[in-house]
């Protein structure tokens, strides 16, 4: 939540942020197994998320955000779709979770792989602090 604080705080009038999630389905260790119908029975709950999410911040911000907020889910990897969708924009914002158990890990994997693919600037907003006005 984080990154999306970042670009709202850090948009401009007539910017366009577009608020991604992007969610995978594991069965095991073969998530491209899971049925088409199963992931587009879970596609509402995913949408569903991504608006909450997005509500929630604009809340907390307490602020009408000066740029339009397009709220979009995909399924499938998500370093993969946000380099592919990185080819649409003029920068990339993630968060940087830290999931890793090694501590010398500076990208989480997501975020890492962006960096590495992206077809535009990436910003790398740490989830595990409070991103001021400033950052």
């Amino acid at each position: 939540m984080n990154a999306l604080r970042w670009a709202i705080r850090h948009s401009s009038t007539g910017d366009l942020i577009r608020a991604v999630y992007v969610w995978q389905v594991y069965r095991g260790a073969l998530p491209h197994l899971v049925p088409l119908s199963e992931i587009e029975a879970l596609r509402p709950e995913a949408d569903q998320f991504v608006a909450d999410t997005v509500e929630s911040v604009v809340r907390e911000l307490g602020i009408e955000p000066d740029a339009a907020i397009e709220r979009v889910s995909y399924y499938g990897h998500p370093g993969k779709w946000l380099a592919k969708l990185s080819q649409e924009v003029d920068l990339v914002v993630v968060s940087r979770r830290g999931h890793s158990n090694v501590p010398t890990l500076l990208l989480g994997s997501v975020s890492s792989y962006v960096v590495h693919h992206a077809h535009c600037p990436v910003a790398v907003i740490p989830e595990d602090r409070s991103v001021d006005s400033s950052s």
